[in-house]
């Protein structure tokens, strides 16, 4: 394993530090959550070696709506980068070829270069709304592809597929022989409904998803990975194994009383993610400087600039944070160029999250 670090973890909020920025508009999540939010208090829990599956209650509540899943479909793990990481290193090798979409979060680029495995990536395009040319990633398959990656709602774009285009990704990967894994870690963010859950549609399938972005919980790092292929559910078993043994019980606790309230809870951020999207979508149509492909699900979206800006990109960006005091995720964390940004909208506060917008016209006017 070759490692290196990626350029959204280096320069991400935590890293650049919180206190220098008024106006974050780079995050991928709502806005980060206290236990008081959910009404919680830790009770005297006994800090045990936990399930090494997971909870079983916490394992029920993921695919309480799916009955064709079972319990033992679901394997907990340090978030869906844990989730991620175990696929990669337990189904790739230097011989074997990976087929993925880009962009992309980090995440699935990195531990496969990482890995050393040979990897085709079908680019998503601007000019064709950002969905995935089935075609082209058809045409990308090879003998020795083992594996066909992609994420939906997709991150950075917020774009979705349809679920005749995700059936179709479901055949095309058994016709073939290989794994298809869906990212879905912004499904209960998808503002017009939600797909089936990937997993559901076949044994080759690998839902991965986390409670880090719908929820607001970064912090307890808690996601997982689902396959009904037991042989496989094995293999990462025992790569959860060697790498953490099991997850917190602290973790898994709060786990279970948030998806336990989980309608209750999505309701209000369903309908304040929608009301956000429209003041994106509004700001966008005014601002002449910027083109977009309108999001459907999570609270990220993509825009472009219709030019270069004043002094270059660099420019752009670095008086936005000194001159307006607002941070985006550039281009570039996404192996994109710079004249594109990923927006977050739901993380900041109502008036942040506007004054950023306004302090983006005004740096790119120079």
């Amino acid at each position: 394993m070759q490692y290196v670090r990626m350029p959204i973890e280096v320069e991400s909020p935590e890293e650049f530090g919180y206190g220098r920025i008024r106006y974050n508009l780079s995050e991928s999540s709502i806005t980060d959550q206290r236990l008081s939010d959910f009404n919680l208090e830790i009770p005297d829990l006994a800090l045990i070696y936990n399930e090494h599956r997971g909870s079983e209650a916490l394992r029920k509540l993921i695919i309480e709506e799916n009955p064709e899943l079972s319990v033992d479909d679901v394997l907990i793990t340090a978030g869906a980068a844990g989730a991620l990481f175990i696929i990669a290193t337990a189904l790739l090798s230097p011989q074997d070829h990976l087929v993925v979409v880009r962009p992309n979060y980090a995440t699935n680029l990195e531990t496969p270069r990482a890995i050393g495995c040979q990897i085709t990536f079908v680019d998503l395009s601007f000019e064709n709304g950002f969905k995935i040319d089935l075609e082209a990633l058809q045409a990308s398959v090879r003998p020795s592809t083992k594996l066909i990656s992609v994420t939906c709602p997709h991150n950075p774009t917020g774009v979705m597929m349809s679920e005749g285009e995700l059936r179709q990704l479901v055949q095309l990967a058994r016709k073939h022989g290989c794994y298809l894994v869906v990212d879905e870690t912004y499904r209960d963010l998808s503002l017009g409904g939600a797909l089936p859950l990937a997993a559901s549609l076949g044994s080759h399938v690998i839902s991965v998803s986390s409670l880090s972005k719908a929820y607001g919980v970064p912090g307890i790092r808690l996601g997982w990975l689902i396959t009904s292929d037991k042989n496989l559910q094995e293999i990462f078993l025992a790569a959860k194994e060697q790498i953490s043994i099991c997850g917190s019980v602290l973790h898994e606790w709060i786990g279970e009383k948030i998806l336990a309230n989980r309608t209750a809870i999505l309701g209000p951020t369903l309908t304040e993610m929608r009301r956000r999207l429209g003041i994106v979508s509004d700001w966008i149509n005014s601002e002449e400087l910027l083109e977009w492909v309108r999001p459907s699900g999570g609270v990220v979206c993509f825009p472009r600039m219709k030019s270069i800006p004043n002094g270059g990109t660099a420019k752009f960006y670095q008086r936005l944070m000194e001159q307006h005091g607002t941070y985006l995720g550039p281009g570039h964390w996404f192996e994109m160029p710079d004249t594109y940004f990923r927006l977050g909208f739901g993380w900041p506060t109502s008036e942040e999250f506007e004054r950023g917008l306004e302090g983006i016209s005004k740096a790119l006017r120079g």
